[in-house]
């Protein structure tokens, strides 16, 4: 599947639920399935600045694909990070940054958040886009 077509599956899981508490129990559970980063990657590079909780983001390039796993030492933002790795995880780095995150608004995630977890949530996607734009730059 395309990025697109992950992102229209996101929503339509979301738009199944009928307040923001079904939604939060969605996204930690989400966040159960997160592909783990190991531990040597647990890195000062790998760690998202601007968030409140810790959240580590890793990618490898594997036959042309970017290949995410990320960790976080909070349940809500295991399941935020989950769902970004869902939707750009396994794409090439070129789709990855012709990629919009308006499904980030259409299942309303972004104004659910506290401020400081907004932030985290825009950092989380600058630094998905900053791996693919450095394996967009190898590949050429």
């Amino acid at each position: 599947m395309n990025i697109k077509e992950i992102q229209n599956e996101i929503v339509s899981e979301f738009s199944m639920f009928d307040d923001w508490m079904e939604r939060y129990e969605y996204i930690i559970e989400l966040g159960k399935g997160l592909p783990i980063i190991e531990e040597q990657f647990k890195t000062e590079d790998n760690i998202i600045k601007g968030c409140q909780s810790k959240v580590w983001v890793h990618a490898e390039e594997k036959d042309g694909e970017v290949v995410f796993s990320a960790d976080s030492d909070a349940i809500l933002t295991k399941g935020i990070i989950a769902i970004l790795i869902r939707a750009f995880s396994n794409q090439t780095p070129a789709a990855i940054l012709e990629a919009n995150t308006d499904f980030i608004d259409e299942i309303g995630l972004k104004e659910h958040l506290s401020a400081t977890r907004a932030n985290g949530l825009v950092s989380m996607i600058k630094k998905i886009k900053m791996y693919a734009l450095a394996f967009n730059s190898l590949n050429k």
